[in-house]
């Protein structure tokens, strides 16, 4: 008897020690992202103004879907999402599939591809800023030495949008690159010695071997590069503010207008919520109709 008390006792102790483990985890948790969840949640039903607060109701979200500068907000930060997380994944793709080598030279350059990534967003903006600057800009230098006339990249609302994405393209190839070349030295060398002894080449290799074998993190590439894309600000606001007329606004960037320029709080978190939404939702319907990172798709 005294022995299974022991042991009852011990069980106890260990559970009791794991608890503790995991403990702070789940305090922080609960005060930086739990609580902030609920009290967004009750704001964005008040007309919270940082001085006065009432409970308005649903009313702004009914004037949420009549503002026609949500909407703009919403295609432009889908658009950037779109284009952001295709151009981003192809490329760090191929890069990672060409530096999958062990010489001096490709693990230099996987350096070299990293740093943008650990560079702070201000200073990459700020970089990309002068290079796009329309009266001696590396961009518009290099028009002028091909004869062609400079453009002003970011006060045009037809190419405004497209150089924050190529900055942010620019920026995020080095992480995702870094995932799938971890991926790829995963991938069994004896498949692609089996495949070129039966005649395949560079791309059929990719795409019967590479692609369905890293298959789980190219699924999870491609999530986080969602959420990441639906949550774009820094680059938005050191570079256009959201302009040429609102042409470069994104949902997170209306959130910081609306809720501490305007000071509508209440209408900034039903924005927040929309977003939120929207983005658990596409997140729920990738894993639930996408692969989930196995080979048969089910």
């Amino acid at each position: 008897m005294r022995e299974i008390k022991k042991k009852h006792r011990k069980k106890g102790l260990e559970g009791l020690t794991g608890y503790a483990m995991i403990a702070p985890f789940f305090i922080l948790l609960t005060l930086f992202v739990i609580i902030p969840i609920i009290i967004n949640i009750f704001l964005s039903f008040t007309n919270y103004n940082m001085r006065e607060i009432t409970f308005v109701g649903l009313r702004n979200y009914r004037d949420l879907f009549k503002d026609k500068l949500f909407g703009i907000a919403f295609k432009n930060t889908l658009f950037y999402t779109v284009f952001n997380v295709i151009f981003t994944m192809i490329i760090s793709f191929f890069l990672a599939v060409f530096l999958n080598r062990n010489s001096w030279v490709t693990k230099f350059t996987r350096s070299c591809m990293y740093i943008p990534y650990v560079t702070s967003m201000v200073v990459a903006a700020m970089i990309w800023l002068w290079m796009y600057e329309p009266s001696g800009g590396v961009f518009n230098e290099i028009l002028k030495a091909l004869g062609l006339q400079p453009v002003n990249w970011l006060l045009q609302k037809s190419t405004a949008l497209p150089c924050i994405i190529a900055m942010n393209v620019w920026k995020g190839i080095g992480y995702n690159m870094v995932l799938f070349l971890a991926a790829l030295q995963g991938v069994p060398a004896s498949l692609y010695e089996a495949a070129a002894m039966d005649g395949a080449k560079g791309w059929t290799k990719i795409r019967y071997i590479t692609i369905p074998m890293i298959q789980p993190i190219i699924f999870f590439v491609f999530i986080t590069n969602i959420i990441n894309s639906f949550n774009v600000f820094e680059s938005v606001t050191v570079m256009t503010s959201g302009g040429p007329l609102n042409s470069t606004t994104t949902l997170v960037h209306q959130i910081y207008t609306r809720s501490f320029t305007e000071y509508k709080v209440g209408y900034g978190s039903a924005i927040a919520m929309v977003l939120s939404v929207f983005v658990l939702l596409f997140t729920f319907l990738s894993f639930r109709f996408g692969s989930q990172g196995n080979d048969t798709g089910n």
